[in-house]
């Protein structure tokens, strides 16, 4: 596809889109009390709220996965690492507790729900890179391992699948210095996460290491030649993966939650695939992954508040709309490019 055509296909994009938000805006002037006006009226600072806390483990999900890709490791396993760590934040924080933690018995949790994704993060790519072993595969195996072992885990510390409920992490409130004045309360993950986007665009954009991790996915032996080894700089991309995971499980779990649920497809029930989706829909771009997992999250509290309203939506429908909107936007907008050797194994001074 042409840059010409992809540009025109953008333009339809965003005039569709700039016409459906003036139909919309055309409804709630004209017909106030239409269903469609009361839809639109759902949008407000507790929906916004809502949706960023939502957008927690997508958005940390779809970092991860970004640093892993672009140093050319897939690491397709982000579900698993944010199942280990929303049930390692609530198993560590409860166990300390005895089943009532204080919020720094929380922020403990928390840290050891980050340690346990990197190391399994570690595990992984111990696996995919020094054995050379199909990253495909190990991903689905580290999401596999997770799913059966975070409930079994759960019937062992607690007899059942889910935890008891223990409290969440107290929101932080932003003022101005030495005043009375409170600019924002926010959850800390949110915070988190707002912070982490555009440090994650700088790191990659603006820093050596950047360089070094788009190097590593696009062309290893041009890194290799300069001095750099590929080796760490994909070890350090995977683990990168493991952090950011484990701060959107535990975010989701001790930040929103407040319980590990461990029946079905768990608590996480796909946020990490969502993740994926968002990074790709994103183009490799934080701030394209965090716009995508946004918009995600935003349907998801849709739905929510809809059934709060008296309108029956199932959430099944809802799970499946972000993959239709990234086919659609994909259509529209051109093919996502995944670096060169994504996938491909590595060894210093091969040809």
């Amino acid at each position: 596809m042409s840059y010409a055509d992809r540009s025109r296909k953008r333009r339809l994009l965003a005039g569709g889109t700039a016409l459906v938000a003036v139909a919309l805006a055309a409804v709630e002037l004209f017909f106030p009390e239409s269903p469609v006006s009361e839809i639109v009226r759902i949008v407000d600072a507790n929906y916004v709220k809502s949706v960023l806390r939502l957008a927690v483990p997508i958005t940390f999900a779809a970092l991860g996965g970004i640093f892993a890709d672009k140093s050319g490791v897939i690491n397709i396993g982000l579900e698993g690492l944010l199942i280990i760590s929303a049930f390692t934040s609530i198993a560590v924080a409860g166990t300390i507790s005895g089943g009532s933690p204080t919020q720094l018995q929380l922020w403990v949790g928390f840290l050891a729900a980050v340690l346990s994704s990197v190391l399994f993060a570690l595990l992984f790519a111990v696996i995919c890179i020094e054995f050379k072993a199909d990253q495909v595969i190990a991903g689905l195996a580290v999401w596999l391992i997770a799913l059966g072992l975070a409930p079994f885990a759960s019937k062992v510390i607690w007899g059942q699948v889910n935890s008891p409920p223990v409290a969440t992490l107290s929101d932080w409130t932003l003022g101005v210095p030495f005043t009375d004045i409170s600019l924002f309360t926010a959850n800390p993950p949110v915070v988190m996460m707002l912070v982490a986007v555009p440090l994650a665009w700088y790191v990659l954009n603006r820093t050596a290491f950047g360089r070094w991790i788009e190097a590593s996915g696009e062309n290893p032996k041009a890194l290799d030649t300069v001095g750099v080894d590929v080796r760490k700089v994909r070890y350090s991309g995977v683990l990168l993966s493991g952090f950011f995971s484990g701060i959107g499980g535990a975010g989701l779990a001790l930040g929103r939650v407040g319980q590990f649920i461990g029946g079905g497809a768990t608590m996480v029930n796909g946020r990490g695939w969502i993740g994926i989706t968002a990074f790709l829909f994103g183009n490799y771009n934080p701030l394209g992954a965090f716009g995508a997992s946004f918009l995600f999250a935003s349907l998801d509290a849709l739905q929510i508040r809809l059934q709060q309203l008296g309108y029956s939506i199932p959430s099944e429908l809802i799970g499946i709309i972000p993959y239709v909107t990234v086919i659609v936007v994909l259509a529209f907008v051109g093919h996502t490019r995944s670096p060169s050797a994504a996938g491909e194994h590595y060894e210093s001074g091969e040809e």
